[in-house]
């Protein structure tokens, strides 16, 4: 679709540079809408266009979506949206922003940020690290937990008629999507969606559907003076805007994944997991898979739709159909591991079990299950507050693997892999996980390394949830193991020595 006379003439006006007092413009063209970026301000137009998930047909419409916009994203980014404002036809017939006369056309104003800071445009320059991964996921916890709860909206309902309508606006793809994959998909979907519905109806009645962000990939992310800033949620419906919040956060998930971006996907996941600290969201875990590839589908679907204003344009041909493969290979997940890494103080569990949580499928990783975190939660601790020695006693001890335990069973039941990471100095407790794996593959990984290692290794710690220092290490070099029936690996060396000797004993 194109837009009509009446637009073409309002972006010819923005396009200039005399209507921003000489400023240079540059244009950036969306399916649905046309910004025009010029000093410190940043135009939106909503095209003169309808399709079956958005309709911006009408002048009405257009004001009422700008209006929406600026509400539902200033909760997410307060210094980014200033408001709506006109662009009138004056007495001498001529085009102004915010003019005296009659409105032609409405305009979303923003405050303009560096474009070469939004997460897509990070990701092709390989800067979303770890540490990025990790703030970002803060970010979309702490957006979760601020926005409604939505009552009755029946997601699950809602998740079917989302698949049905992927479907039918795939088969307008032909040339992109052939039709028996087309149906492969919609069959898959439609019995995951039949395995999991009762699960999803249980989170809705637990208040975990909200009028969440909606849009969650990485072009709607921005790194603004070192922080995630979320922004462009979904405002023409709220209806598509609402849903359980693993199925916002999954469409982040997904556009890492296909990104070829798994180790920010694990690092994401489980960080959004270790916020929550709900149980709920670990059995969510086996709809995770569906969230995922629906999301795929949707883009798949709108990516193709780029091609009505670009028809020739190969890239985003591709594109559309990377996201439609992966859209039908996340509905069918490996089976799961279940991994346990142990080691006294200093052998470089942690970094271990972080690292391998990536290498372990089903998508997007591993989750990482952490006796210190775990015990700092026991006592309603910071995960990097220092706990008093009596929070190391036997009991509190049991306790926290008596959680690692209840937490890896239900990850497994899910579908998913998990990694637990505790010392594991007595025989009973790697007994006791390897028990939880039942039919589960499980690997027992036990780290090794020499007294002055671990104990230079501990004294350089900072910003961690582990509460060892040297004199921990010392005490521990007493400890019997009794009999090893785990893998032993030398933690002696670089991680990434321990890494590539750990992933051997996997098989990887």
């Amino acid at each position: 679709m194109t837009a009509g006379t009446s637009q073409c003439a309002v972006f010819d006006f923005l396009a200039r540079r005399d209507t921003h007092d000489g400023a240079a413009v540059e244009r950036i063209d969306t399916h649905a809408a046309a910004v025009f970026l010029a000093g410190d301000r940043a135009l939106k137009i909503k095209r003169d266009v309808r399709f079956p998930f958005l309709d911006y047909s009408t002048l009405a419409k257009r004001k009422a979506a700008c209006e929406a916009e600026i509400a539902v994203n200033r909760l997410y980014a307060p210094a980014i949206y200033r408001g709506v404002v006109a662009i009138t036809r004056e007495a001498d017939g001529s085009l102004a922003i915010g003019g005296q006369g009659e409105p032609v056309e409405w305009a979303v104003e923003m405050g303009r940020f560096d474009e070469t800071q939004t997460l897509d445009h990070l990701a092709d320059a390989g800067r979303i690290d770890a540490a990025l991964a990790d703030a970002l996921a803060r970010a979309i916890t702490q957006a979760h937990a601020s926005v409604p709860v939505v009552k009755d909206h029946g997601f699950a309902d809602a998740l079917y008629e989302i698949a049905a309508q992927n479907e039918a606006e795939l088969r307008a793809f032909p040339d992109l999507f052939s039709k028996p994959l087309i149906e492969a998909l919609a069959a898959d979907t439609r019995a995951a969606l039949n395995a999991v519905r009762l699960l999803l109806t249980e989170r809705e009645s637990a208040g975990l559907v909200r009028r969440c962000h909606g849009d969650l990939h990485l072009g709607n992310i921005v790194m603004i003076d070192g922080q995630s800033v979320l922004f462009d949620a979904i405002e023409f419906d709220p209806a598509i805007a609402t849903g359980d919040v693993l199925y916002d956060l999954a469409f982040l998930l997904m556009d890492l994944i296909e990104r070829g971006l798994g180790a920010a996907a694990t690092v994401v996941l489980n960080r959004y997991l270790n916020e929550t600290r709900r149980d709920a969201d670990l059995d969510a875990l086996a709809a995770l898979p569906l969230l995922m590839s629906v999301r795929a589908a949707i883009r798949a679907k709108v990516t193709a739709a780029r091609l009505a204003n670009d028809a020739d344009n190969p890239e985003i041909a591709q594109s559309a159909r990377d996201y439609f493969a992966l859209a039908g290979k996340l509905l069918h997940p490996p089976k799961p591991t279940l991994v346990a890494v142990g080691g006294l103080s200093g052998t470089g569990k942690s970094l271990l079990a972080r690292d391998l949580a990536a290498e372990l499928p089903p998508a997007p990783g591993a989750v990482w299950l952490r006796s210190d975190v775990e015990r700092k939660a026991l006592f309603g601790a910071g995960e990097t507050e220092r706990l008093p020695e009596t929070a190391y006693t036997r009991e509190a001890t049991a306790q926290v693997y008596d959680r690692l335990a209840e937490k890896a069973r239900r990850v497994l039941d899910a579908g998913h892999s998990a990694i637990v990471d505790a010392v594991f100095a007595v025989p009973s407790e790697r007994a006791a996980i390897a028990q939880i794996a039942g039919d589960t593959p499980f690997h027992g990984l036990f780290l090794t390394a020499g007294l002055d290692v671990r104990i230079a290794r501990v004294g350089t710690r900072s910003g961690d949830a582990s509460d060892a220092d040297a004199a921990v290490a010392r005490t521990q070099e007493q400890y019997n193991l009794g009999t090893m029936d785990w893998h032993t690996v030398d933690a002696s060396g670089t991680p990434a020595d321990t890494l590539a000797r750990a992933k051997a004993v996997l098989g990887r």
